[in-house]
């Protein structure tokens, strides 16, 4: 069986959930704006995988630095900057995390077991450097690198084959045929709220979520970037000063003007169509970033 089948096989056992689900109650009880913070929603995307880049590059790098006894002490500089950051690159990938499926959540505990292992090695390293004792910092050092690359090859089964942080909006919006749909007459478009229409695709049609407000339509990718929720059963509220279509699955905000993410779990934006009228009916048609 290939590595990437043994994860999936991982990712199918239901008993661990027992033993998750405290985490993840843990981890949905911090305060909204931190989550926000951690979620990347003020950015555009997933802040986790900006994060990571500091302590995978550092401990890389210290691993080539350790093979050259004149170049240790920067090595051991290295390991330091990357025990620092992967505290708050594991709060990130925690907060993303407590919101994913079942399998990404089941995945994500071995990802984040390995993390902490290799995190303990590489503190163990810079305390038996501290001490002098140089030969067992770098066997701790290299220990922690090789724990380290496994648990990333399981980052990017979360990423990758299951779409862990990937825009399920911006999937959608590539199916959608690059004409003029038409949406039917503006007077039959309900007033402040969500409708659903379809749109025509090259293989299948895409569920479209229309809000109308007044004269003025916003018609965005149906699927919810964050997790494919369906945002035509959603509500229209105001988030933090702006009106915003938000998810019914796990309560993601997006400025109806722009699509951008006002309120997480969604960091990334939620995909909007260009719009025209014509004689009284509403035609959109995907952005000129997908044509």
């Amino acid at each position: 069986m290939s590595l990437m089948g043994f994860l999936d096989r991982i990712a199918d056992v239901s008993a661990f959930d027992k033993a998750i689900e405290p985490a993840r109650r843990a981890v949905q009880g911090m305060p909204s704006a931190v989550k926000d913070v951690l979620h990347g929603t003020w950015l555009g995307h997933p802040l986790h995988p900006v994060l990571v880049q500091v302590p995978v590059g550092s401990w890389v790098s210290a691993g080539l630095l350790d093979a050259i006894p004149p170049l240790r002490p920067a090595a051991t500089a290295l390991i330091g900057t990357g025990v620092v950051v992967a505290v708050p690159a594991a709060l990130s990938g925690a907060a993303d995390w407590s919101e994913q499926g079942s399998g990404v959540r089941r995945l994500g505990a071995l990802h984040a077991l390995m993390n902490t292992a290799a995190l303990g090695l590489y503190v163990g390293s810079l305390v038996a450097r501290a001490q002098g004792r140089g030969t067992l910092g770098r066997v701790l050092a290299y220990g922690g690198l090789s724990v380290a690359g496994g648990s990333a090859a399981i980052g990017g089964h979360m990423s990758y084959a299951q779409s862990s942080g990937a825009s399920h909006a911006a999937t959608a919006v590539r199916a959608l045929s690059t004409d003029w749909i038409d949406l039917g007459p503006l007077d039959d478009l309900p007033e402040g709220r969500p409708t659903m229409r379809t749109g025509k695709g090259s293989s299948m049609s895409v569920p479209l979520a229309v809000v109308r407000r007044g004269a003025r339509v916003d018609v965005f990718v149906g699927a919810c970037s964050h997790l494919s929720g369906p945002l035509d059963e959603g509500v229209v509220e105001t988030v933090r000063g702006s009106e915003c279509l938000v998810c019914p699955w796990h309560g993601s905000a997006f400025d109806l003007d722009d699509g951008q993410p006002r309120r997480g779990p969604a960091a990334n934006p939620q995909e909007k169509l260009v719009i025209r009228m014509e004689a009284g009916r509403v035609k959109a048609r995907v952005p000129s970033r997908h044509r």
